[in-house]
């Protein structure tokens, strides 16, 4: 279990401030901007439930841990290389999938979209790096 949680925790730390500044460099699109202050999209950030937002990268992060944990003998070569590797494999089965769906779904601006999908992957990929960093 410490090898999952104390990962996964760390992971979610890191991907959160990592999230939060390319949400941030984004925002200069006025479309995402239009975007994250649609409120028929997206809940304000003064609705009480938005606290639980910040809860996703911690929960992602000890979920990519368990993956990793389960996974890692599939990766072999350098450290770097195995963390890309891990990262955008995760992002691949997951993360692009999920956009896809997203941008069928909710009326969002393509950009938008882009914006959660190179997040998605450089977080997957920061996740990758740190626990093969922490499993060395």
């Amino acid at each position: 279990m410490k090898k999952i949680i104390a990962p996964g925790m760390i992971v979610g730390v890191v991907t959160l401030v990592v999230g939060m500044v390319v949400s941030y460099l984004f925002m200069v699109f006025p479309s995402v901007a239009a975007d994250y202050q649609n409120a028929s999209v997206m809940r304000q950030w003064s609705d009480p439930l938005m606290s639980l937002f910040a809860l996703y990268p911690f929960i992602q992060g000890i979920i990519f841990a368990w993956v990793w944990d389960k996974t890692k003998k599939l990766f072999s070569g350098k450290s770097i290389d195995r963390g890309i590797n891990f990262g955008a494999s995760v992002w691949l089965a997951a993360i692009l999938p999920g956009m896809l769906v997203s941008y069928s779904s909710f009326p969002l601006s393509l950009l938008t979209i882009f914006s959660w999908t190179i997040d998605g992957f450089i977080c997957s990929v920061i996740s990758g790096l740190i626990f093969v960093k922490m499993n060395e």
